[in-house]
């Protein structure tokens, strides 16, 4: 009888312990899906603000602004890593250095999340 009930203590520990790591796992995947959103809003933002520059958008507007100052942030430590004999140019290579720096690196840090 007393093995038994060992027996079953045990397989109860074994079913607590696998719902513990499932929790977990359920807790990374949510963490990947978030990393995974705000790189797709980050490089979203920058490719916007490039769109805007390079189609001369309207700089007195007050989103447009915006966008703008955040796209410059976002992009900021990318400034000037390649130099180009126009304003759109430099902002379009640069910007776009930028997207594709933290599309990279969003997409690794979800995939380690993800495991």
């Amino acid at each position: 009888m007393a093995t038994l009930a060992r027996g079953r203590a045990a397989a109860g520990k074994a079913k607590m312990a696998a719902r513990g790591r499932g929790a977990a796992r359920k807790g990374r995947w949510g963490a990947a899906r978030i990393v995974r959103l705000i790189t797709a809003v980050v490089v979203g933002l920058l490719l916007v603000a490039i769109l805007l520059v390079v189609l001369e958008a309207n700089r007195d507007n007050a989103i447009v602004e915006a966008l703008l100052d955040a796209g410059a942030w976002l992009a900021g430590p990318f400034d000037n890593v390649f130099s180009m004999d126009t304003r759109k140019e430099r902002i379009a290579v640069n910007y776009g250095l930028a997207a594709l720096v933290y599309a990279i690196a969003g997409a690794l840090l979800a995939r380690v999340l993800r495991r």
